[in-house]
């Protein structure tokens, strides 16, 4: 996809206006690369890579309506060659996953994109993962775990939110002893002590996120 001289055309993709002009001062700057649009939000990011088939797209994962992941999916179904890094503050290894089994072959912490940000493009691009030592050591401890079932998810998320056992029963129209015997496979397979223990997990690992539904 490249042209003009084989510059690294690239694209951005967050809704955090600063952090995508901090993007585009760094990558301008560059002999070998070029930014060539942004996006503030996944149904943009959609559009603007269909407008420009950027050679690298840099993905936020926490945006407003459509978020990174789903963007991700989407872009690569519809092009499958998409090379994109996804931006994030998240270190927790359930959203790193779905990122990567989305079709992400790079992963930056926004915290380090002013000292790790050109290497990974560069690398990207040039058809290799990026995934941080801090990132691939938490995959890496949790490859062999149990993961919890969309159901367990659900009950997770609403202990989160504070509700008893009877709560998540009515809520979710199941009976109170089931409600139990998600919870004991969920601190099971969470390796957790209690339930606040179990959600301390959850929300570590990016299992739940408490500002989605």
């Amino acid at each position: 996809m490249s042209s003009n001289h084989e510059l690294i055309r690239v694209l951005t993709v967050d809704d955090h206006a600063l952090l995508r002009e901090g993007i585009a001062a760094l990558v301008n700057a560059e002999a070998d690369m070029k930014l060539v649009a942004e996006a503030s939000d996944g149904e943009q990011a959609i559009e603007k890579f269909r407008l420009h088939q950027p050679d690298v797209t840099l993905m936020d994962l926490q945006m407003p309506g459509m978020d990174g992941i789903e963007a991700i999916g989407r872009i690569q179904d519809e092009f499958a060659g998409a090379r994109i890094i996804v931006l994030t503050t998240y270190t927790g290894d359930v959203q790193v996953l779905r990122a990567l089994k989305a079709g992400a072959q790079g992963y930056i912490l926004k915290g380090h994109v002013h000292r790790e940000l050109l290497s990974a493009i560069r690398a990207v691009h040039a058809g290799h993962k990026q995934i941080p030592p801090e990132i691939a050591a938490e995959l890496a401890e949790h490859a062999t775990d149990d993961d919890l079932s969309p159901r367990e998810v659900d009950v997770l998320r609403l202990i989160a939110a504070g509700n008893a056992n009877k709560l998540i029963a009515d809520q979710l129209s199941i009976g109170e002893a089931t409600v139990k015997r998600h919870v004991t496979n969920i601190l099971s397979k969470l390796g957790a002590n209690d339930r606040t223990h179990a959600v301390t997990i959850g929300l570590k690992r990016g299992i739940i996120d408490l500002r989605s539904k």
